[in-house]
Formats: structure tokens, C-alpha cells, sequence
């Protein structure tokens, strides 16, 4: 299933040129007349589903060949589990030695819902979901709309799990790829405005939020600096 949130015609042209070769019965396509966001495009494309997992994938980012098989073999052994997670890569060069191992067998853990309030290791692309989960990507949130959901799942008692391999493939850095400081601003208000949603709905006491506020402004410090350093560096 593909959506298209609104990109130009050569784009949608090219969309639906994929569609007509490998058939209406194997791609689905669906387009949104202007940008609405991730959410928005996300969320269209959970509810037309029709399978019982979901998983993202972004038009920058690559899969494993064995991601969906290793990761809906683990939800389908463990149906009581919500949502999981893998780790990623940041790759600038695909080939040679940059080609990633061929997973066979990898361990899971459970994901820590306060731990994830620290650092948010779920990257949209390695989340599978249960489709019939009762949350969705809210789509007037622009930044941090996937980081406020799966917090959203976690803190509502719903179970997750990290397997411990690495299925997904960035090929631009995580954030500041554009070395835009007021992106980096952004993205940060969209984590302190997940924060502060999260205790008015109740999911977090007051003390934690007092607590993690400061934390995420010393991480976005952190961000800023390594972005200069990645703009160099390119």
C-alpha cells in the first residue's frame, strides 16, 4: 500500500506508472490532493489496511529482507503483544561491506515505557503495530506524532517489544540532515508538546514531567552539535 501526501505530478505520475506494472491487486495506492503530514498520510493508510499488522516505511528509508518475516513471525507467536521495535542504521552507502548481515534467530525484550520517556529508540520505520489498536498518529502534529503514539500505546498498558536486530536502514542522517537549526527547534518543541500532552491526559505524574523537560532540552544541545558536525563531515 502506498500513500502520497500530496507530492507533485511527476511524483504521482510515477505512482501510479508502479501501480499499473505490478497490478491493482498487489499495490494500493492512495493520494492526498496537498500535504497533511506523516500522521495524516499514516493514518489513512491503517485504516484502509485489511491485514491484522501494520508496519511504516518511509520513502527515505530501506527494509532487511527478512524484516517483516523475522518481526510478524515474533507478533504472531506472542499475540498478546501490541507493538514492536527494532534497531536501525544509518547507512550513507549501500554495497560491499556496507550490505548488512542475514539475521536468522533474534532475541526480544520487553520495552520500558520510562525508558522510552529518556530516549526514544522506536524509529516509525521499525514499529509494527496491531491494526486493531484503538490510537492513531494524531495529524495536526508535525513532529514527535510518532513518538507521542507509541508512548501513548505503552503508557496505556498495552505491551511492546525491541528485537535485537537491525531490520531498517536510514540513508540520511536521523536529524538535522539539512543542518537547519530551526528544524532541530521544531522538532524539539514537538518532544516537549508530547510531554506535556501526555501528563495532561494522565499517562505521566508531574514530577516526571518536571524531571524530563530539562532532559530533552540537554538532548537537543546534543543534537544541534552533532548536526554541525554531520554538515561538516559531508
Amino acid at each position: 500500500m502506498l500513500v502520497d501526501d500530496g507530492n507533485d505530478e511527476e511524483i504521482a505520475n510515477f505512482l501510479k506508472e508502479m501501480q499499473e506494472f505490478y497490478g491493482k491487486n498487489w499495490i494500493k495506492l492512495f493520494r492526498l490532493q496537498e500535504n497533511q503530514g506523516p500522521g495524516a498520510a499514516r493514518n489513512l493508510g491503517w485504516d484502509a489496511s485489511t491485514q491484522p499488522y501494520i508496519a511504516f516505511l518511509d520513502a527515505d528509508d530501506t527494509w532487511h529482507p527478512k524484516k517483516v518475516e523475522l518481526q510478524l513471525s515474533f507478533m504472531l507467536s506472542h499475540p498478546e503483544v501490541a507493538l514492536t521495535a527494532h534497531r536501525w542504521t544509518w547507512l550513507e552507502k549501500w554495497g560491499g561491506d556496507n550490505v548488512p548481515d542475514n539475521p536468522s534467530k533474534v532475541k526480544a525484550h520487553p520495552i520500558s515505557p520510562r525508558k522510552l520517556l529518556l530516549s526514544n529508540r522506536l524509529a516509525t520505520p521499525t514499529v509494527m503495530l496491531r491494526r486493531n489498536l484503538p490510537f492513531r498518529f494524531d495529524p495536526r502534529k508535525r513532529f514527535s506524532e510518532d513518538y507521542l503514539l507509541f508512548l501513548t500505546i505503552l503508557l496505556s498498558g498495552f505491551p511492546g517489544f525491541y528485537l535485537e536486530a537491525t531490520l531498517t536502514y536510514l540513508h540520511k542522517p536521523p536529524y538535522g540532515a539539512s543542518g537547519l537549526s530551526g528544524k532541530l527547534w521544531a522538532m524539539e518543541v514537538g518532544e516537549l508538546d508530547t510531554y506535556l500532552r501526555l501528563y495532561r491526559e494522565g499517562r505521566i505524574p508531574l514530577w516526571i514531567l518536571m524531571g524530563i523537560v530539562p532532559f530533552s532540552l540537554a538532548k537537543y544541545a546534543r543534537r544541534v552539535v552533532r548536526s554541525l558536525a554531520w554538515r561538516r563531515k559531508v
